[in-house]
């Protein structure tokens, strides 16, 4: 594929990304995330196996040491977020461990 057609397919799924996240309503934002962070544990799992597998090409096993990370916050930063979201939905002495 050419280049302006790669551009134009990310720029597309920018947008088509943008428009339905802004319309998903903020009850479903917890387990919107929680299927984000299934998605991203399958990266980072397909990422080790790439790094496993990388043939002893350098560009390969940078690429990969680079998807690991990345993958990593993205999977740890959204396990976090979806924490302290539920911790809103708790009673306040739930939160304090039922100790008066």
């Amino acid at each position: 594929m050419s280049f302006e057609v790669l551009a134009f397919l990310f720029m597309l799924s920018m947008f088509l990304g943008l428009e339905l996240i802004a319309k998903v309503p903020s009850q479903l934002h917890t387990p919107l995330m929680s299927g984000s962070n299934a998605i991203s544990g399958i990266t980072l799992i397909g990422a080790m196996v790439l790094a496993g597998h990388s043939g002893g090409s350098t560009f390969a096993l940078i690429l990969a040491a680079v998807a690991v990370f990345f993958a990593s916050i993205n999977v740890v930063g959204g396990y976090l977020v979806t924490d302290r979201m539920l911790e809103m939905f708790k009673k306040k002495d739930d939160k304090k461990g039922g100790e008066r």
